[in-house]
């Protein structure tokens, strides 16, 4: 009877078992090591520092886009100030609002607006339209958050020129204050980031997340006071304006206030900063804990 180091099925055995045990340990380090808090950190600073192709590829965006027009991404511009001008006049007689105050307000509403609703709808799919960038360019998940905040940043300035448009017909009283809606968009900038990965990660492994939001959003734009003002309720009294103090519940009233007040001139109440800081650190809380456990999985989910 041979020796058991020298059987051939007992010496194939062992060192298959060994190898099978060494490699499901190596897996479970990988897994464990991508799950961290770190590697979630990383991933952010590795697509700041890679600006550069993400900067060149939101910029190209906009220039497929437009490609062949003549005016290019001046078409966005056109269409925003098209659509504030009909909204204005429209719903300035329906609430019998004065329009030299009230188209202002709807077009830098809807300036703001665009770059929410951009960040909820285009972020759930900002995984789903990078699937071959994803598999094949070694790049952090983040470049492609990065590559959709830049190009919503963009459309915002091109819309800029309504804004000075506006300015030149109305002539709203602006003071230093009015700067004031610099740091408010760099605070809606940060929460263009975070929506962006949340939403993102998750509408790519559930798909049902994107047509939610489609129809969230569509609601949440009527409930914000864009077409309407929430002086014009509170004046109405009674049920109107109790229904004024109810869109306080609504947080993005208090995003599109930071930036639209000092921009038309107004004061901005300290409670809505307060409102949207809080927002802005639980909302990347929630998105660093997201990216941490299911970053290493969105290329297996688009």
């Amino acid at each position: 009877m041979p020796d058991s180091p020298t059987d051939p099925q007992g010496g194939a055995q062992q060192p298959d078992a060994e190898h099978a045990h060494a490699l499901q340990v190596e897996v479970h380090e990988i897994t464990a090591n991508s799950r961290t808090f770190a590697r979630a950190f990383g991933d952010l600073r590795t697509g700041l520092s890679q600006r550069e192709l993400w900067l060149q590829l939101g910029w190209q965006d906009i220039k497929q886009r437009y490609r062949r027009s003549v005016i290019g991404p001046f078409w966005i511009t056109i269409a925003t100030g098209v659509q504030a001008v009909a909204m204005g006049l429209l719903y300035s007689v329906l609430l019998e609002v004065e329009l030299r105050t009230f188209l202002p307000h709807v077009t830098v509403g809807l300036i703001v607006w665009t770059m929410i609703q951009g960040a909820i709808i285009d972020g759930a799919e900002v995984f789903i339209k990078n699937e071959g960038l994803i598999k094949f360019l070694p790049s952090a998940l983040s470049v492609h958050v990065y590559r959709l905040a830049w190009r919503l940043f963009l459309l915002f300035v091109h819309n800029i020129l309504i804004y000075v448009i506006m300015l030149a017909i109305f002539r709203p009283s602006l003071d230093w204050s009015s700067l004031l809606a610099i740091p408010g968009l760099v605070l809606i900038m940060l929460n263009v980031v975070w929506v962006t990965m949340f939403f993102g990660i998750f509408a790519t492994r559930y798909r049902d997340i994107q047509p939610i939001l489609n129809s969230m959003t569509l609601l949440l734009f009527f409930m914000t006071p864009i077409v309407w003002t929430t002086e014009g309720l509170i004046a109405r009294g009674g049920e109107a304006a109790d229904r004024a103090r109810i869109v306080e519940i609504n947080p993005l009233y208090h995003y599109l206030e930071i930036v639209r007040a000092p921009m038309l001139g107004n004061s901005v109440a300290l409670y809505h900063w307060g409102i949207v800081i809080a927002c802005t650190v639980v909302g990347w809380v929630l998105t660093i804990v997201a990216l941490r456990n299911y970053r290493a999985r969105v290329p297996y989910w688009v």
